[in-house]
């Protein structure tokens, strides 16, 4: 569902900087993924790419056959706000809305009818256990239930691909492992495909398989298979293989 061929990206300037060398990647439908590596490493280039909010310097990136460079800024604002839904460490939610119009505030600019905005958003936050919040303003519900709610306007519209940057970057221990459940969740029940980008070892082991880059360059994947605090002992193994500095690695929660 998402194929990554040959990317390369280069930033200009009077020294140009390459950020991606040669990347080739797959993620199939249904999948869980994992994208880590030390700072620098090309962890948020490769997501501004697959995001659309950077483009290639060459290599091609199909998301459900489709290759959104090719695409006019029109067609290009469309594909984004209804094949992709974002997760982001900030939770980027508007004060001034309820947690109720924050979430099916994609519907709305889809212009989408009442009663499909209502029904989908009842059943969205049963799923993520925020029905009792709707009402509230965002300033008056914690960390955690701010990206659950983060979550459920990512997902209302049902995306062909969720993309998490660091959800639980700004989260405790509790709140992430919270998160990180519902995520879980939202792949398994809803079969919502999901990229996600961290530096947590834990929370990553969360995901199907984790690949590592490094330097712009595939480093390393691994995969989960039946026991999630192996793949988590296996992800910090591999973090410790790949070097850099010690604060791109979280410490085990």
């Amino acid at each position: 569902m998402l194929t990554i061929t040959h990317l390369n990206k280069i930033y200009g300037g009077k020294i140009p900087y390459q950020a991606l060398f040669d990347l080739n990647l797959n993620i199939q439908q249904q999948e869980f993924v994992g994208i880590m590596g030390p700072s620098g490493s090309g962890k948020t280039t490769l997501l501004n790419m697959v995001s659309t909010i950077d483009m290639p310097t060459s290599g091609d990136i199909l998301i459900n056959g489709k290759n959104p460079s090719k695409l006019s800024k029109e067609h290009l604002a469309l594909f984004r706000r209804r094949e992709l839904g974002f997760v982001f460490q900030d939770f980027n939610l508007l004060n001034t809305l309820t947690i109720g119009e924050n979430i099916v505030l994609p519907l709305t600019l889809d212009k989408r009818s009442v009663k499909e905005m209502d029904e989908r958003l009842q059943r969205i936050s049963a799923l993520l256990g925020i029905q009792d919040l709707l009402n509230k303003r965002t300033y008056e519900v914690s960390g955690g239930q701010a990206q659950r709610t983060a979550i459920a306007r990512a997902v209302i519209h049902t995306p062909s691909l969720l993309l998490a940057d660091e959800p639980t970057g700004n989260l405790d221990s509790k709140a992430s492992r919270t998160v990180m459940e519902m995520l879980e969740t939202i792949n398994q029940k809803q079969g919502t495909t999901t990229m996600l980008v961290t530096h947590d070892a834990q929370a990553a082991s969360y995901c199907h398989r984790v690949i590592f880059i490094k330097d712009g360059r595939f480093y390393n994947e691994i995969r989960r298979g039946s026991n999630r605090q192996t793949f988590y002992q296996n992800i910090v193994d591999v973090l410790a293989l790949l070097g850099g500095n010690t604060d791109d690695v979280l410490p085990v929660r």
